[in-house]
């Protein structure tokens, strides 16, 4: 009687899915230039150098021009999509709804995306040319905008360093200029390792209970990115927030519908054209660490 009894119990089915974790917003986004929609296969973004006052020994000798360096940037699109697939057969079997979790995982794919556009192009090299007729070319990070890693992992004397040359650059908050540093675990682990980055002269007594680094100190707003390129060495990024720029040609355009070629399975498709570039070497700085 008892195992008859037991057997009609009701069992409560689970209405969602446990969702693995994963970043799910861009963390870059906000923090660079953004173009908005873009029409086209590319993007340019102007960059002009500065230029200094001259001495007048000869009050009525020629007139000495200065003429500042001035290039045109170039940002070319690039395509993404995500294609998921929810079989016909399935649906009446799930409680759960495939399509509402399914589409949250697309669109933190394509939020990450976008992040590693950016982070590519604030590092990487930028199309530049300065004449109508020339045709683009890269151009590189200068080396005094390179921290190497000699050796170390992310240490106190490579924030400074870093600090000082946005300062030396004239790109700090002094010309109104936002700051940031893009971190992940392993940085975060040799910053609150550092015995003097701890202490209370150089470090929040919150932020060290909290054991983040989020928020702003020395001078950045300290951004947290877990997809820092390298193996044995990693390379950080630090930035000023008018020194990149980001545009878009496809984005948020989620298509949900029937594959009648798939047997009607539910197809899920986000695309994403993006395309971005750093618009000035002395806003950004890359510091190489050891892992």
């Amino acid at each position: 009687m008892n195992t008859t009894i037991t057997a009609a119990f009701v069992q409560q089915f689970h209405d969602g899915f446990v969702a693995a974790n994963e970043q799910k917003e861009s963390r870059f986004e906000s923090k660079i230039i953004n173009r908005g929609s873009i029409v086209g296969s590319s993007f340019t973004a102007n960059d002009m150098g500065t230029i200094e006052m001259n001495s007048v020994t000869n009050r009525y000798g020629d007139t000495e021009w200065s003429i500042p360096d001035v290039g045109v940037r170039q940002a070319l699109m690039s395509d993404y999509d995500l294609a998921v697939p929810v079989d016909q057969f399935d649906l009446p079997k799930l409680i759960a709804n495939p399509q509402g979790d399914y589409l949250q995982r697309c669109l933190a794919a394509v939020q990450r995306k976008k992040d590693a556009v950016i982070y590519a192009a604030l590092k990487g090299s930028a199309l530049r040319k300065t004449d109508e007729s020339g045709s683009f070319s890269g151009t590189a990070l200068p080396s005094g905008q390179v921290i190497a890693a000699g050796g170390t992992g992310m240490t106190k004397a490579k924030i400074i360093q870093t600090k000082k040359i946005f300062r030396t650059n004239e790109a700090d908050e002094h010309n109104g200029e936002e700051l940031y540093f893009a971190y992940d675990a392993g940085m975060l682990e040799d910053i609150l390792s550092d015995t003097t980055l701890t202490s209370a002269d150089f470090m929040a007594v919150k932020m060290l209970q909290d054991g983040n680094i989020t928020g702003k100190w020395m001078g950045f707003n300290w951004v947290p990115y877990e997809l820092l390129t390298g193996t044995s060495t990693k390379t950080a990024v630090a930035w000023a927030k008018s020194g990149c720029h980001a545009g878009y040609a496809m984005q948020g355009m989620v298509d949900i519908g029937p594959r009648r070629d798939k047997r009607n399975l539910i197809q899920i498709y986000v695309p994403l054209s993006i395309g971005s570039v750093r618009v000035n070497e002395y806003k950004v700085v890359t510091i190489d660490y050891v892992v």
